[in-house]
This record gives structure tokens, sequence and C-alpha cells, in this order.
């Protein structure tokens, strides 16, 4: 269904080329205004729509930002919030905000990260109000390679391996036919790009896209699968012993397709399983579905994501008899230490009199 609609509004996408194109033309001629902000801005997004490992990219760099010692805040817009305008959600210790009016990947960096965070559409008052609110000297941008009214000192975009080996297919076109924000051609703004196997073998770049990323810093990411944890306590657990085990699988993620492999390679029985669409806003209806389910298929255990696990906590008392647990994943690189060396290298010129690295 959602393919033919995508056919269907094909004719579109010349439209929405040409906007493109004339926005990115706008900027690079400097006739619509960049503002720079009174910190050092790394901003972290993709070319496509979803999936692609933005979040578990911001943690890594908001771990890498505390191993440098460097007082660091996140930004993000607040994908599908049932709020508006700028919130301050998290100051470092507490998270004053709930995952309705933050958004599911924020709820999820703030927990991850206890660094300040935000939320808001407008990335240029978000950044100066974060500022202002936690003091602090870098700022990470979640999801930003198309909001350019805001300067950036690094632009990291990320890549999932999988979707650059669809040459040729309709997911490399531009919206709405396609996936894709912008154009390949949009990689020349980049200062470092991560193709993201996620859990799966490594592949050279395709013949037909290699072009576009000549001489671009390049690094490799994958993702380990750290443990599984009870949603309810935080208990950790290893895969190992969900091994055999017949859970039902829940998840709401625009690629659930990574998700899955890495259960199934655990030789975790994926067979049932319920899969909502990204960013999905669990109700008490969805809630009755995963209970009805659950029993019908006398399931072991409830597994999920992470980022489902956010949102799923608050049914606690409804999900009160079924063992819940989520999938915890990290961001690994190859080059571990030529990425540092990458942001240390930038972060030395920075003008902001608080960031001073030997």
């Amino acid at each position: 269904m959602l393919k033919l609609i995508r056919i269907i509004l094909s004719p579109l996408t010349i439209l929405y080329a040409f906007i493109i194109r004339l926005r990115n033309y706008c900027f690079d001629k400097k006739i619509f205004k960049i503002t720079k902000v009174n910190a050092f801005v790394i901003s972290v997004g993709n070319l496509t729509v979803g999936g692609s490992g933005k979040t578990p990219t911001v943690v890594y760099l908001a771990k890498l930002m505390k191993k440098f010692n460097i007082k660091t805040g996140i930004l993000s817009r607040g994908y599908r919030r049932n709020t508006r305008g700028y919130l301050f959600v998290s100051d470092g210790k507490n998270i004053k905000k709930t995952v309705d009016e933050c958004g599911d990947e924020m709820y999820l960096i703030s927990s991850e990260t206890n660094l300040p965070t935000a939320v808001s559409e407008r990335r240029v008052e978000g950044a100066k109000r974060l500022i202002k609110d936690s003091l602090i000297d870098v700022i990470i941008l979640d999801d930003a390679f198309q909001h350019r009214w805001l300067y950036r000192d690094i632009d990291i975009l990320i890549f999932d391996q999988r979707f650059l080996t669809k040459t040729g297919q309709i997911e490399q076109k531009l919206l709405p036919l396609g996936l894709m924000r912008e154009p390949f051609e949009s990689i020349s703004r980049a200062d470092a790009i991560i193709i993201n196997r996620k859990f799966s073998e490594k592949i050279d770049i395709p013949e037909a896209l290699k072009k576009y990323f000549t001489n671009k810093t390049i690094f490799n990411g994958y993702y380990l699968a750290s443990g599984i944890f009870d949603v309810k306590t935080h208990k950790e657990y290893s895969l190992e012993e969900f091994r055999g085990q017949k859970s039902l699988v829940v998840c709401g993620i625009a690629k659930p397709y990574s998700f899955l492999n890495v259960l199934e390679n655990n030789h975790i029985d994926i067979t049932n399983k319920i899969l909502f669409p990204d960013h999905k806003n669990y109700t008490l209806k969805e809630i009755q579905t995963i209970r009805k389910k659950f029993y019908e298929t006398n399931a072991y255990s409830v597994l999920t994501t992470q980022k489902d696990a956010v949102k799923l906590i608050k049914y606690s008392k409804e999900l009160d008899d079924i063992d819940i647990y989520y999938l915890k994943i990290e961001l690994k690189l190859e080059e571990q230490e030529l990425f540092e060396e990458f942001i240390l290298s930038k972060l030395k010129k920075t003008q902001i009199p608080n960031v001073s690295l030997t």
C-alpha cells in the first residue's frame, strides 16, 4: 500500500527536487542567513528518512564528550512529541519531561547520556536557550543535516549500509517516490561519514555511488548487542539466557530488519511478532493487542527495542503479569581512535573559551 501511494505521488518528486536544490543554493550563496551560537556544534544527520542509526551515534558522541570532560548538551526537534516549542528535557541529573512531551528518541538519549538535553523545532532558538539553561560548551544536534539555519562546526552524515546497496531501486529516489530527503550530491557538505552496517557484514560502497564518497572522511560503524534488560527493573541479562525461548517480539521502529536479525542470529525465536510503525504512540488499544497475542502464543516474555521500552514503561501496571525485556544496542566504530582524533582536531580549533584540549 505504501509503495502504491509513493508511485501515485511520484510526479511531486520533480517539484520536491527543485525545492531542495533551490533551498540549498540559497544557503550556499548566503541568501539564507546561517546563525552561529556561542558553542561548538556537532550535527548528526542523514540523507534518508529513518533507520540509519542517528540516535546511537548521538549517544556515542555524548559519551565521547564526557570522556574528554567537555560540558555538552544535546538538542533535538523532538519528533512525534505531543508538545511544541522549546522544552528543557533534562539537566543531566533528572529528566524533567515525559516521553510523550519530549519524544521517544530524546527520552532515550536523556536517560542514556545523563547530559543536559532539550527539544525545539527552531534549532537556533533551542541552541541559544539550551546554552543559557545549562552553560554548555558543545551542542550535539540530533537529525540536523537538513536544518541549515544553525551553523555547525562538524557535520556528520550517517548511512545505513543496506540502503547503499539498493542502487537503481526506488528507495534511492527522492521523496515522495523514494526515501531520500536530499540527493547524493549533498554528501559534499559532510565533514565525516559513518557507514553503519549494523549487524551485517561489511561490504564495499557500490561502484555507482563511489564518486559521491571520493575524498571524504569515512568511518565504518556497527552495532553491538550489549545485553537484554528488564523494562521494569532494568536488571541485565545476557542474550544467551534467551536462546531457544519463545518470546513475543514487539517493535515500532523504521527498519526492524536489524533488530529481528540479531535476535535470530542469537537463536532467539522470532516466530511470534507484532511490528508497529516507526515512533508508535502506544495506547491501551496496543497494550491489549500485546496482551492478547502474548497469551495466544503462550510466549515466555515480550522482547522489544530500547526505543519502544521507554514508551511501554508507563503501562507497567497493565502489563504487570507479563515479563518485558528490551535489547540494548551500542554503536561501535572500527576506526575508533581515528574518529576521536578527528573530533579532537576540530575541537582544538574552536574559539569557545572554555573548550581547551591538550
